[in-house]
């Protein structure tokens, strides 16, 4: 039974909601290596991004697939908000993936590759292993929002200020539903090692299939080819903080044996972060609710 059953009485658990926002994006003649200048991380991060629509999609089609299976009212209300937002974050990446094009980057054959590998899992993989793949790369999306929330100088790195508010707004609701793909897998009757084995096939894949799509994109880059400019970034990454030891620790915890995503409390942190990004005076103040759409001229 999933965990969700256990809140105590007359607690108030979290409401996982879609919200209605929207984001201006580069221009196609802004700074290329818009991720605080640094070639790696900028195809990097374009790379990551473009993988999100059709990833989003899979995540949402695994979860559904077992909607009906589901007895516990207030899981069934996370996972209306889990879907909600997971399809506003497809839609999201699919804008800022079609500048990102524009811009040089290989967003559509990254695209086509994501969308081509996850349709042929889901048609011929039995859904308990994509559910558990879901609930794996969560972990993986939740590792790093709590990161960019929490540490300053992976925020510092985003110089584009939409950029960095689309990616805030994203980390700040993979953080509120973190838990409900594999809620829903435990709920279920999802067994322990499936569920680690097939996390350690994702940490075997993901972060090689990461660091591939990455090359690939930098060899369409005549930057890639400035000794100079590869040399900085290469040694910039020797500090760079979404490779710290607390990421990477944080990844590992999925794998111990009774893992839950909530053994990482995050209350406070959501807590904070909704006021700075979605209070009246908040970063996201007219990105959200009545002022979305209001921006028409890109940054």
């Amino acid at each position: 039974m999933s965990d969700v059953s256990k809140i105590a009485p007359g607690t108030d658990p979290v409401r996982i909601r879609a919200r209605r926002i929207s984001f201006s994006y580069p221009r196609a003649d802004a700074d290329r290596h818009y991720v605080g200048g640094d070639l790696i991380m900028s195809h990097a991060v374009s790379m990551l991004s473009s993988v999100f629509p059709e990833g989003e999609d899979f995540f949402v089609r695994s979860v559904r697939h077992y909607r009906n299976d589901i007895s516990d009212p207030v899981l069934q209300e996370h996972v209306a908000g889990f879907i909600g937002q997971e399809v506003t974050h497809g839609r999201e990446h699919r804008n800022i993936n079609e500048r990102l094009q524009e811009m040089g980057y290989p967003t559509r054959k990254c695209d086509r590759f994501t969308k081509r590998s996850l349709a042929t899992i889901y048609r011929h993989v039995p859904h308990r292993i994509s559910l558990a793949m879901t609930a794996g790369f969560e972990h993986y999306t939740a590792t790093l929002a709590h990161h960019l929330l929490t540490d300053a100088a992976a925020r510092a790195l985003l110089t584009s200020e939409e950029v960095r508010k689309l990616l805030l707004w994203h980390a700040y609701e993979e953080v509120e539903h973190k838990a409900v793909a594999f809620d829903v897998y435990r709920h279920t009757g999802g067994s322990e090692r499936t569920r680690i084995w097939t996390m350690r096939l994702i940490n075997a894949i993901f972060p090689a299939f990461v660091v591939a799509s990455t090359v690939v994109s930098m060899l369409v880059d005549r930057a890639s080819y400035r000794p100079t400019a590869l040399v900085r970034s290469l040694w910039a990454l020797r500090s760079n903080p979404w490779l710290s030891r607390p990421v990477v620790a944080e990844l590992r915890t999925y794998t111990r044996r009774g893992f839950h995503p909530d053994d990482n409390p995050t209350a406070e942190l959501l807590q904070q972060w909704s006021t700075e990004l979605f209070g009246d005076a908040g970063l996201l103040a007219d990105n959200v609710g009545a002022g979305a759409g209001r921006r028409s001229v890109p940054r």
